[in-house]
């Protein structure tokens, strides 16, 4: 029984080590605090290791006055030069989605979506063309947008009080949501459809908390990704809990809605990424560890953690990969799901790179 036993351990370990550390980067996204990415800095070593992507910010969450990426348009482009000196692969991602989120503003500031949405699809084009010029010569090819949400609650705060979205009616958001991407895809830059399964019926913010959609959320929420699917580059899944979908576990850590609604029934075959993980929506209720279970056992290929809050809250690469690496090791998570995120994250790549 000792020999059998020490057999099945030994089978299990080469199972395991078929993952590669690599691989298990891929996975993740980062932010992180610097505007320099020589090779002494830690998001230039990440990048070496296998870190699939980062996530750019000009200012500091917690002190406007400081920078934490870039300051201009050409420290932004000599760090991107940088980031991809370390790693020519690197997704380097930015919310630019123009109104109140956008990251790049130095060419102009662009319009918030319902703002775009009044002016016609003329001018919608003009405007999103020269977003996307502007991201690619600086450096940029992940756009984490457009906004697919319908703006269904006047009562939102986050997505329509903000403007954000391009109207209730939506065909009007898949007409200007193909517009953006479309757009993109002119200067090879991916795109980013969210925030699945729908955020413009929610009446609460999950930067901040637990947000339940069960009794706002509508199935025409889904139609932009029905539609949608084989145009966009992947879908960013929300943190919003909706018990009609899932009675446990909020969209982003939900097999039901990441797997078995977007990919299954929906028949959406690109990758799929998560919200920022950190923030207070699951954050305040699910540990680390069974934030990256989870979600990954979801179908999540992308995990997201944009560590933009403070540097107190910066969760290193290195914990990362020994968290997923623990969890192959007890069977928490598959060998198999991991090489198959892999396979997508990585077709991606290569038609951006």
């Amino acid at each position: 029984m000792k020999r059998i036993a020490i057999l099945v351990f030994t089978v299990q370990m080469t199972l395991f080590a078929q993952v590669s550390d690599r691989e298990i980067a891929n996975m993740f996204m980062l932010g992180f605090y610097g505007t320099k990415a020589d090779s002494n800095t830690q998001v230039c070593k990440d990048l070496q290791r296998g870190l699939g992507g980062v996530i750019l910010f000009s200012k500091r969450p917690d002190n406007r006055k400081l920078y934490k990426n870039f300051s201009s348009a050409q420290s932004l482009k000599n760090l991107n030069s940088e980031l991809k000196n370390c790693n020519r692969s690197v997704l380097i991602a930015v919310d630019q989605e123009g109104g109140v989120v956008q990251r790049v503003k130095f060419r102009q500031s662009y319009p918030k979506a319902v703002t775009i949405s009044m002016m016609g699809a003329q001018k919608a084009k003009q405007y999103y063309r020269t977003m996307a010029q502007e991201l690619y010569s600086l450096g940029v090819n992940f756009n984490l947008a457009p906004i697919a949400d319908l703006a269904l609650n006047p009562k939102n705060r986050v997505i329509v009080g903000l403007g954000r979205s391009y109207g209730a009616n939506w065909k009007k958001v898949v007409a200007y949501d193909k517009i953006f991407i479309d757009a993109m895809h002119s200067y090879r830059v991916a795109t980013s459809l969210k925030h699945f399964p729908g955020h413009g019926s929610s009446l609460g913010d999950t930067h901040k908390g637990f947000v339940d959609v069960t009794n706002y959320w509508q199935p025409q929420e889904l139609y932009p990704y029905y539609k949608l699917k084989n145009t966009t580059d992947t879908v960013m899944v929300a943190h919003v809990f909706n018990r009609k979908l899932d009675p446990k576990y909020p969209a982003s850590l939900s097999r039901a809605v990441v797997t078995k609604k977007l990919r299954q029934e929906i028949g959406f075959r690109g990758v799929v990424i998560s919200d920022d993980l950190q923030m207070g929506a699951i954050a305040k209720h699910y540990s680390l560890r069974d934030r990256v279970k989870l979600s990954i056992n979801a179908g999540v290929d992308i995990l997201l953690f944009a560590n933009q809050l403070n540097k107190k809250s910066i969760v290193s690469l290195n914990t990362l990969i020994k968290s997923v690496r623990s969890l192959l090791q007890s069977g928490a998570v598959s060998e198999a799901t991991i090489k198959a995120a892999n396979v997508r994250i990585n077709r991606l790549k290569a038609k951006y790179q």
